[in-house]
C-alpha cells in the first residue's frame, strides 16, 4: 500500500466508525468528531506533529472510553477489559502511524521523543483529566452541568490550550 493511501485511510478511518456508532454517551459525538476534525485539519494545514498528535490522543482516549461504554452496556465487560481495550487502540494507532511512516523520524522530536508519539501521549493524559474533571464537577453540581455543552468544552478545550502552548513551543 502506497503512504499517501495510507494516510488517508488513517482520517478516513475513524470517521467512517462514527457513522455506524450508536447513541453512546460516555464522551459525545460532538466531542469526538471535532477531535477528529481538528487531527485531519492540522496535518493538512501542516501544523506541527506534536500538535497533531494531542488531538490524535484526544480521539484514542474517546474511542477507548465509547468502547468500555458499549461493552457495559451489552454486559460484555471483562477482567481487565479497560487495559485490554486501551492497549488495542493504542497498538492500532502507532501501527498505522508506522504504516504511514509518520513516526521515528530523526528531526522530527522534541525533547528527544518523536512529535507524534509525544503530542500523543500527553494529548491522552489532558484529554482524558478533561473528562474526568467534567464528572467531578458535575457531580459536586447535583449531577448537572454548569453550562451548555460543558461536556464537550472542557475536553476540547484543554486540547486547544495545549495546541497553544505546543505552537509556542514549536515555533
Amino acid at each position: 500500500m502506497n503512504k499517501k493511501f495510507m494516510r488517508k485511510a488513517f482520517y478516513i478511518l475513524p470517521v467512517l466508525g462514527l457513522l455506524k456508532a450508536g447513541a453512546v454517551k460516555a464522551i459525545c459525538p460532538l466531542c469526538t468528531v471535532t477531535v477528529i476534525a481538528a487531527t485531519g485539519l492540522s496535518r493538512w494545514l501542516g501544523i506541527d506533529d506534536v500538535i497533531s498528535g494531542l488531538w490524535i490522543g484526544g480521539v484514542t482516549v474517546s474511542l477507548i472510553v465509547w468502547t468500555l461504554d458499549y461493552l457495559g452496556k451489552k454486559d460484555w465487560r471483562f477482567k481487565y477489559d479497560i487495559p485490554a481495550v486501551s492497549l488495542g487502540y493504542y497498538i492500532l494507532i502507532y501501527a498505522s502511524l508506522l504504516l504511514g511512516d509518520l513516526v521515528f523520524h530523526p528531526k522530527n522530536t522534541l525533547w528527544g521523543i518523536d512529535k507524534l508519539i509525544l503530542g500523543t501521549i500527553i494529548g491522552s493524559i489532558f484529554f482524558l483529566a478533561a473528562v474526568l474533571g467534567y464528572e467531578y464537577l458535575k457531580k459536586k453540581n447535583d449531577g448537572k452541568a454548569h453550562f451548555p455543552y460543558e461536556k464537550v468544552a472542557l475536553p476540547v478545550g484543554a486540547l486547544l490550550a495545549l495546541s497553544g502552548v505546543f505552537y509556542l513551543i514549536t515555533k
